[in-house]
């Protein structure tokens, strides 16, 4: 019986040794050694089909029950069994072809395990001052880069890493990249560059291994890879995906008409600032002019104008801290727009400034010398009704020896001493008997 089955198999292998077969998929047994055991069937037929390691590795996408495809092989008798089956070497889908299966099928795992989701990526710096670049020194998309950064940021330092982005050694070269630049941390931002091609040339940026890369680094990575049309497995898992490299250089830093509306923003702030801080001191000066009713005498008045002087000062030297604070937080903010050609907005920032700064000044004076004035105004009112001054129309304030003020002569007894206080001076006296 063994001899017959040779035989047949023999015939078979010779007459069959190249063959296209199209089926679906069913029964798929894959063994720890790496070979793949299925059945390969249609409406009213089917062959057990075996492929061998060998050829299974080579395999661009991963083999499913349900899944129609075409495969080539010699067709061959398993002689144990007496079956005849075929021994495949290449296994292409029907329809999509295996890189896109595979991307598909690499997609679907990858968002089930949550790398593509919002809540995981990293944001952007809006100003970085370091550019980590990942790309061929040859591509298209480098030149690009540096030319849009170069004119939207002359200072801003890009550090090149570079790699294949094509071909068996892409995923893993750009990996280390990324490795490289998170152990570096050298740069803020890093973008993975390419321009565009085929689903083949482009197959390297839908790696799992990559991917996992991309979503472990620390630093914010974009994807610009290939045309706007293009997508790639990277672009799910970074943090931030450019439509195209030019895009990304775009996107990565902020334009010089950017930085000048901030600026302008930034003095709207301080303006609006100074404004309520100087309505604030108005009102504590007005305040502090009504503090008290005078209801003392001349010490008490003297006390009170001191302390509306020191208010005043005080107030001075709070807006003039308070302005020389927004002065060099301003002086900072053109420091660091210095290299935008925003030079004459500065200055004349800068003059406007200055120009609200000595007018906040004079006012401040201004009011002090008004509250002065009418101190002053007060002051003379009151000492017209001090019982002091009734003494320089001759009058006299007596008092015992006690220095009571005295209002009834019963209040002494003859021999007591007494003492009278008139306009230049006091007079000493003691009490006659009547």
């Amino acid at each position: 019986m063994r001899a017959l089955v040779s035989a047949v198999r023999g015939h078979i292998e010779s007459e069959y040794a190249d063959v296209w077969v199209e089926g679906e998929i069913s029964n798929l047994r894959p063994s720890d050694a790496g070979h793949l055991y299925f059945t390969l069937k249609e409406a009213n037929a089917q062959i057990k089909t075996v492929m061998f390691r060998s050829s299974a590795r080579l395999l661009r996408f991963r083999p499913e029950n349900g899944l129609q495809v075409v495969i080539r092989g010699r067709v061959t008798v398993y002689e144990d069994r007496g079956e005849m089956q075929i021994s495949a070497e290449h296994m292409e889908p029907k329809g999509a072809g295996a890189l896109q299966v595979a991307f598909e099928q690499l997609k679907a795992k990858l968002e089930a395990e949550g790398l593509f989701e919002a809540a995981r990526k990293k944001l952007i710096p809006a100003m970085p001052r370091r550019i980590g670049v990942i790309t061929s020194t040859q591509a298209a998309a480098l030149r690009d880069i540096l030319q849009i950064l170069h004119r939207r940021h002359r200072t801003a330092n890009v550090l090149i890493l570079p790699v294949q982005v094509q071909g068996e050694s892409c995923p893993s070269e750009v990996a280390a990249a990324i490795r490289a630049f998170n152990r570096m941390k050298n740069v803020e931002v890093i973008i993975v560059a390419r321009g565009g091609g085929s689903l083949e040339d482009l197959a390297g940026f839908n790696n799992e291994g990559l991917a996992r890369t991309v979503a472990l680094s620390e630093i914010p990575v974009i994807s610009a890879i290939g045309h706007e049309t293009d997508f790639t497995i990277m672009d799910f898992v970074a943090d931030l995906r450019a439509a195209t490299p030019s895009a990304a250089a775009e996107m990565v830093i902020r334009s010089r008409q950017e930085i000048e509306e901030s600026a302008e923003g930034l003095h709207n702030r301080v303006v609006r600032a100074m404004r309520y801080h100087l309505a604030i001191a108005r009102q504590h000066v007005i305040e502090a002019t009504q503090r008290g009713a005078f209801a003392r005498m001349m010490d008490l008045i003297n006390q009170r104008q001191q302390k509306i002087d020191e208010l005043s000062f005080r107030i001075e030297r709070t807006e003039t801290s308070r302005l020389e604070a927004c002065r060099r937080r301003w002086e900072g903010a053109s420091a660091a727009i210095r290299h935008y050609d925003a030079r004459r907005v500065l200055s004349g920032m800068r003059h406007e400034l200055e120009a609200r700064v000595a007018s906040m000044a004079t006012l401040a004076r201004s009011l002090v010398l008004q509250r002065r004035g009418r101190i002053e105004t007060l002051h003379g009112q009151i000492a017209a009704l001090s019982p002091i001054a009734i003494l320089d129309r001759g009058y006299a304030l007596v008092f015992d020896s006690k220095g009571r003020l005295l209002k009834d002569p019963a209040q002494v007894s003859p021999g007591e001493r007494i003492r009278a206080r008139v306009a230049k001076g006091d007079i000493a006296a003691r009490v006659d008997k009547e």
